[in-house]
This record gives structure tokens, sequence and C-alpha cells, in this order.
């Protein structure tokens, strides 16, 4: 049986995704049974990756989420408007939808998935995290039956690469930021990316998968690269840290979540610490299966169109054998509850903190006083040098609740001597 793709949006992913449809052979025999059907575009005259027939083309996008005969409706528009009112369309007119779109399922999966399961469709999205790496399958699947503890991961490839790039060549943040922009690892508007936007984005996905609740994007923790400079990367690496900006997700003993994305401090013999460039990588840990990590390209036209077509094939098979009207729960989101998300201040976890403070006799000694008098223990408290006339002091705390820590910084921000706090990053 063949099924009819409405395909919207012909970019980078969407002319990867037609290309993989145009070319079966070699591939698995089912995408045989898959074909471009109708192409949405914005825009017919601009160039595009690849060529198709001009008569399967249009710039009516909702006309084809409504047209009976299209089965799976392909979104790879991007944004969040119209792709969220196309999404709910072709839903309410019965096709099954495969986005890539992490906006919008991070920000309306709970409206996204209730109408998906009072029509019996699916909506798959493997290409919204992670690109080409499969990890919604196994959370939805093969990891069902653990339960999970955490799921962290590198999942933004620009950060990661500038941060790389900051850490091999001691080039400062808005130098290698330029740089990536120019090769295109960077968009015009970085916000997204430098200001850890879409990391959360994908977090609050995966979290919902693991620990089977949907969330609300609002309360997930956000925290970007910014800040991080060659210093504190050098400084890290001197401790035995790399710096990485970490999308975590964690359960708790008090039945509530961790979910946050924030430059941290990763021990160099973390599986993590040696994802460099624009690799993502995603480890899972959970109750029997121990850690499994999923590593590989986050981004890109082949990568994310592999996982768009993964998607397809797999609502094809499913077509295939399928008796049920309703999807299989396996494959769906049918949870219903909201998670709970701890606040950031109950956070337990180690800092490493940067201060520069005016040469005088008892510095140190006020420092330790104020994390003292706030119950935060310390691990080493050490002055590294000078920055002009400042010294430059260098903290790393045990493990704290972050509120005690935030209470500690507000009072050592009132003592003479302390110019300033440079750098504030957690530690993993």
């Amino acid at each position: 049986m063949a099924y009819k793709i409405g395909l919207l949006g012909l970019g980078t992913v969407g002319g990867g995704t037609a290309e993989i449809l145009l070319d079966p052979k070699g591939r698995h025999p089912l995408l045989q049974e898959l074909s471009i059907y109708r192409v949405g575009l914005r825009d017919l005259s601009k160039p595009r990756p690849v060529k198709l027939p001009a008569d399967i083309l249009t710039t009516d996008l909702e006309a084809i989420v409504t047209d009976s005969a299209v089965d799976i409706v392909v979104e790879l528009i991007g944004g969040l408007e119209p792709a969220r009112s196309l999404i709910l369309k072709a839903i309410a007119h019965g096709k099954h939808v495969v986005t890539a779109n992490k906006a919008v399922i991070s920000r309306y999966g709970d409206e996204i998935y209730t109408a998906a399961n009072n029509a019996g469709v699916y909506v798959m999205l493997e290409a919204a995290v992670g690109g080409g790496i499969p990890v919604i399958g196994p959370l939805k699947q093969a990891l069902v039956v653990n339960r999970i503890q955490s799921v962290i991961g590198i999942v933004n490839g620009t950060t990661n690469y500038i941060l790389t790039k900051m850490q091999r060549e001691g080039i400062d943040f808005a130098d290698v930021l330029a740089e990536a922009q120019q090769l295109g690892y960077a968009e015009a508007d970085p916000t997204a990316d430098v200001d850890g936007l879409d990391a959360a984005d994908k977090i609050a996905i995966l979290a919902s998968l693991a620990f089977g609740g949907r969330l609300k994007l609002e309360d997930v923790y956000c925290e970007g690269i910014r800040h991080v400079t060659v210093a504190d990367i050098a400084y890290a690496e001197k401790l035995g840290f790399e710096i990485k900006l970490l999308a975590i997700a964690q359960g708790s003993v008090e039945d509530s979540l961790q979910v946050r994305v924030h430059p941290t401090l990763v021990p160099q013999i973390h599986p993590l610490a040696s994802i460099s460039g624009v690799y993502n990588a995603i480890l899972v840990e959970g109750e029997p299966i121990g850690q499994v990590m999923f590593y590989g390209r986050g981004a890109g036209a082949g990568p994310t169109a592999s996982a768009v077509v993964a998607d397809l094939m797999n609502i094809a098979a499913i077509l295939q054998t399928e008796t049920e009207p309703i999807p299989h729960p396996l494959l769906s989101c049918h949870h219903q509850h909201y998670c709970p998300i701890a606040p950031i201040e109950e956070l337990q976890t180690r800092f490493y903190v940067r201060f520069l403070t005016n040469d005088k006799p008892g510095v140190i000694g006020h420092l330790g006083t104020s994390f003292g008098n706030n119950n935060v223990s310390l691990e080493s408290l050490v002055q590294i040098g000078f920055k002009g006339q400042l010294a430059e002091i260098v903290v790393l705390t045990h493990e704290t609740r972050e509120g005690n820590f935030r209470n500690a910084l507000k009072e050592i921000n009132t003592l003479d001597a302390v110019d300033s706090i440079p750098s504030v990053i957690r530690v993993l």
C-alpha cells in the first residue's frame, strides 16, 4: 500500500527529506511505499536543493493539510506559526504528522498530543531533538521498562562548537561566535542557541518522555554561555573539568523534577566531557539498564532528514499491520498529568565561582566566613593571580543547596573588598 506525503517546507531539512524519498535504492524497501504527493512552499521562485515537478508545488500550505488524498503531513517549516495551526489542522483532518519542530512541541505539545490522541493519529518527532541521533524512539520504546533517573545532554551544536573553539584556541566568545556565524554554524540572531533557549526546548521534550508527564516550558531553568570566558575554561581545565552547555532532567526523592539548561563544569573523565565541535550526545541513566549514551551530529540536512524519514517509515509500517483505531501506546504520548518542576533554588549541586577583589589582608577569610554563615562548605579557595590591581580568587564548593549559595553571594557582594563576581558555574 502506498502512502502519500504532504511535505511542508523544502529548505535544508525538507530538501534532505525529499532526496531520501526520491532515491530509495539501497535503502529499506518500505521507502518505496512512500511518495511525495504535495509540497508546500512560501516562495515558489526561491532556488531549492532538490528538483521536483512544478505541478506538486504550492504556496497554499493549508490546502495540503486538508487534502483528503494526503496520508501523512511532514512539517518542516519551523517557527511557531503557522506551524502549530497547520499541525492541528492536519490532525483534525485525520492526518498523521511528522515534525522536526522542537519549539512547537515544547510549547504546544499538550495541545497537539491531546488532539492526536482524540483523532487516533500519530505525531512523530524524532528529528526534533538531536538531529539524526535516535533518542526519542528509545525513550518511548526500548527504555520504557526502566526507571529513568536522569537525562543529561549536549543538545546544541552551535554552543558546543563555540565552547570547543574557545577551549582549543583560547579565543574569546564574541570572536568565536562571529566565526560560527560566517561558517553557518550559528544564526544571524544567535539568541536561541547561545542563551540556551533551543536546548531548553529539547530537554523539555526529553524530560516529558523520560518521566512520563507533560511539562511547562516556563518552568525549565535556562542560562546560556555568554558569560563563559576563556579564563574560566582555562581554570576549569587545570581543575580537571571541561565546560559544556548541558541540558539536564533529573528525578528527585520528593517526586519532583529538576529540569535545567546551563553551562556546567564536567569532570574530564565523564562521557560527555569529550564531546566536541558540532556534535551532540545524550546520556540516559536508569534502573536496571544503567547508563546509555546516544552520540552523533545534532543538526544538518542529512542527520535530521534521516530521522524524519525514519518516522515516516515507522508510521507506514504500523499502518500496514495496525487493526486498532487508536495509535500504539509505546509510540504515542498519552500522558495527561503535569510533572512538578522543583525551583532552581532547591537544586543540590557544586559550584565554581570566580571573584575579583581588592588585594587586602583578610579577604579570603571574609569569603570563607560568608559561605560558612550560609551553610556552604568549600572544597577549595585559591588566589590564582591578578587582573590589573585586583586579586583573582577561584572557589569550588562541596555539594550545597543553590538557595544557600545564592544567599552567600549576596552577602559577599556587600563586602568592601569584593570588586565583582565575573563567573558562577555549576559543577556536574
